[in-house]
C-alpha cells in the first residue's frame, strides 16, 4: 500500500533545475533509499518532503493527506541529520525530553516514552550522560532516538552515518536496520554510499541530475541497471560496448555488456554449453582478504575478474594465461 506519494515534484534555482518532475511512491513500513552523486537532488527532495524547502510544483501525500503546503511542524515527520545537533548542556534524557515537553505532556508519559526509546536504541546506561561523554555512534543513536520518541509518521535520514569512521559506520548501519525493522516506521534515507544503500534499502531510487534514473530492489539495480549511468554508479561492473564485447568473445554482438567481476568463472566451458569461452592473460593480481582481484586482457580487451580466496591457496600471477568463461544469464545487456 502506498504510504508516501510524490507527484511531479519540480524545483529550480535560477537557471539550474534541481528537481525535474519527480514521481515516487513509498510503501508503508518500507526503508527507501535515495542514492546518487553529490548535486543530484536527493537531499533537496528529502528536505521538500520535510517542508524545509518548498518545491515550485508538485504534490506530496502522506497517509492520504496532502502535506506540501503544511508547515514542517504540522507534517508529523521526524528527521535525523548528518550532524547530531544535540544540546551540549543537556543529558541524553533531557535531549529526548525537550520535544515532548514542548507538547506539554505529563511527566510520567514523557519518562515512559524516553525509557522505551532508550531501550530500542540500546542506550539505557547512557541516559544521564552528556554529549561530550558519548562516542560518535552513540551520539547518532541519541539523534535517532530524539526523532523516534516523537512517534513520527515518517522518518527522514539525511546521510546520518557519513561523519563516522568505517567500523562504527558498519555497526550503526546494522543497528539502524534492526531499529527500523523493529519499529516498522516508514523511512527514507539519503546517501551517496552504495554499500549503505544496498544494505539498508528495501528499495532504492538512484538519482541523476534531478531525476530518478531507476527505482527497484537492491539486487535488481545491481544486476539489472536501467541505463549506463546506473550501471556505472552501482558496483564496479565491466561495461563493454557491443564492439568491445564482440572482440572479446570473438563473435558479433549488438548490445553493451554489463558483467560484474565475480561473474567470470575459470576453466573451460562444458560441452554444448551456451557460455562464452575466452583465453585471457593476467595483467595484475591483487590479493584483498577473501577475494583476489585480477586485471586481465584478452583479444585486446582489458577487464576485471574477482575470485574467492582461501588460506594457502595459490593465485594466478601476472603474465599467466588462463581460460575464463562468461555466462550470458549472469550478465546484463542493454
Amino acid at each position: 500500500m502506498t504510504y508516501l506519494d510524490l507527484s511531479a515534484i519540480g524545483m529550480r534555482y535560477g537557471d539550474n533545475v534541481i528537481l525535474d518532475g519527480i514521481d515516487l511512491s513509498v510503501a508503508q513500513g518500507e526503508m527507501h533509499v535515495l542514492l546518487g552523486p553529490s548535486g543530484c537532488g536527493k537531499t533537496t527532495l528529502l528536505r521538500s518532503i520535510a517542508g524545509l524547502v518548498q518545491p515550485d510544483r508538485g504534490a506530496i501525500h502522506l497517509a492520504g493527506r496532502a502535506i506540501e503546503k503544511l508547515h514542517p511542524k504540522d507534517r508529523g515527520i521526524g528527521m535525523v541529520f548528518q550532524h547530531y545537533a544535540l544540546f551540549p548542556n543537556m543529558t541524553v534524557r533531557q535531549n529526548l525530553a525537550f520535544g515532548l515537553e514542548q507538547r506539554r505532556l505529563a511527566r510520567k508519559v514523557i519518562d515512559d516514552k524516553i525509557d522505551a526509546v532508550l531501550e530500542i536504541v540500546s542506550l539505557q546506561d547512557k541516559a544521564d550522560a552528556r554529549p561530550r561523554q558519548l562516542s560518535g555512534g552513540q551520539k547518532q543513536r541519541v539523534a535517532l532516538a530524539r526523532a523516534l520518541v516523537l512517534e513520527p509518521s515518517l522518518l527522514l535520514l539525511d546521510e546520518p552515518l557519513s561523519a563516522l569512521d568505517a567500523q562504527i559506520r558498519k555497526r550503526l548501519r546494522d543497528e539502524l536496520k534492526r531499529i527500523q525493522r523493529r519499529t516498522g516506521l516508514t523511512s527514507i534515507l539519503v546517501t551517496h554510499d552504495q554499500d549503505e544503500a544496498l544494505s539498508l534499502g528495501d528499495r532504492i531510487s538512484v538519482m541523476n541530475k534531478g531525476q530518478i534514473a531507476q527505482t527497484a530492489s537492491g539486487p535488481e539495480i545491481f544486476y539489472r541497471p536501467a541505463d549506463l549511468f546506473v550501471a556505472k554508479f552501482i558496483g564496479n561492473a565491466n561495461i563493454l560496448t557491443a564492439a568491445e564485447f564482440s572482440r572479446l568473445i570473438g563473435r558479433d554482438f549488438d548490445q553493451t555488456a554489463v558483467i560484474h567481476p565475480h561473474m567470470f568463472k575459470f576453466g573451460k566451458a562444458s560441452e554444448n554449453s551456451n557460455l562464452f569461452e575466452v583465453t585471457a592473460t593476467v595483467v595484475e593480481t591483487v590479493a584483498a582478504g577473501h577475494v583476489v582481484r585480477y586485471v586481465m586482457q584478452a583479444n585486446g580487451i582489458v577487464f576485471n575478474v574477482e575470485a574467492q580466496s582461501a588460506m594457502n591457496e595459490g593465485h594466478l600471477a601476472a603474465g599467466e594465461a588462463t581460460i575464463v568463461t562468461i555466462d550470458p544469464l549472469n550478465s546484463h545487456f542493454m
